[in-house]
């Protein structure tokens, strides 16, 4: 089944856990969508687990529509989404023209921006000219020289005010779906149900609407430090195969994430 905005609207309204991962090339994207995940986020994290970048500053427009274009190939039945690269918002006609590349050369059915209310005016522009977007709060890789590291955000009452004021700006702004990285789990679960939108999670605890990993984490073969909010599905299981199905699984059934992916 080819799955659409409309059914993740429909898996949030009926408590349906969403399934979202990361790839970046057309045999991967064709394993990722056989084990069930309904999302596959085409990521500028390619920079670092790609790449090899220490941060994902240097992708660009021209590589992530690249990737995206073997995704959609691999996987024609997923949602899939195309991150815009840093700074190709940085206008409005930038985000424009950047957003059309990335959908009609690459062929990603959403684009995802990072940002709270300062994206309020590149949303409603993106929205008004047929782009679905996905909005991004709390961690921002591409704010990680602002932000002076990768911290978890929201953690005092301004700050988790401030996320959640942005997350329903942005909302009415025309974002139809928001990733929330490295916040609060109480914090998520309150952005959660503020929202009519799905609330992807990615190290912000179980309350979220679905969950999201880079590939290459859940796998156990990212080098060097992994994010606490990571686990590696490949441990106990055989193939990668059963790893990925393992994964949407626990998903699914709310077992992961575990407390201990979380943050207070």
């Amino acid at each position: 089944m080819k799955i659409s905005l409309s059914t993740l609207r429909k898996m949030k309204r009926d408590g349906e856990k969403i399934a979202v991962l990361t790839a970046y090339d057309a045999s991967f994207a064709r394993r990722v969508e056989e084990a069930g995940t309904e999302v596959i986020l085409v990521g500028d994290s390619l920079g670092m687990v790609v790449q090899g970048g220490e941060t994902t500053l240097a992708v660009t427009v021209d590589e992530i529509v690249y990737h995206t274009r073997a995704v959609v190939r691999g996987a024609p039945n997923a949602f899939v989404i195309a991150d815009m690269p840093f700074l190709g918002d940085a206008t409005p006609e930038s985000a424009l023209a950047n957003a059309a590349r990335l959908m009609k050369e690459g062929g990603a059915q959403m684009v995802k921006l990072e940002g709270g209310a300062a994206q309020v005016e590149i949303v409603r522009l993106l929205s008004g000219r047929s782009v679905p977007v996905c909005a991004h709060l709390g961690l921002q890789p591409q704010a990680v020289h602002k932000l002076g590291g990768y911290k978890v955000q929201g953690r005092d009452e301004a700050a988790a005010e401030a996320i959640i004021r942005d997350a329903a700006a942005l909302e009415a702004a025309g974002a139809e779906m928001l990733v929330l990285e490295c916040v609060p789990s109480l914090l998520a679960a309150e952005v959660t149900r503020a929202v009519s939108i799905p609330v992807i999670g990615i190290g912000a605890g179980a309350d979220t609407d679905g969950q999201v990993l880079v590939l290459y984490d859940m796998l156990g073969i990212t080098p060097g430090n992994v994010p606490k909010f990571a686990r590696n599905f490949l441990a106990d299981v055989d193939s990668i195969e059963a790893a990925l199905a393992t994964y949407v699984a626990a998903v699914k059934s709310g077992a992961f994430p575990a407390p201990e992916h979380g943050f207070e």
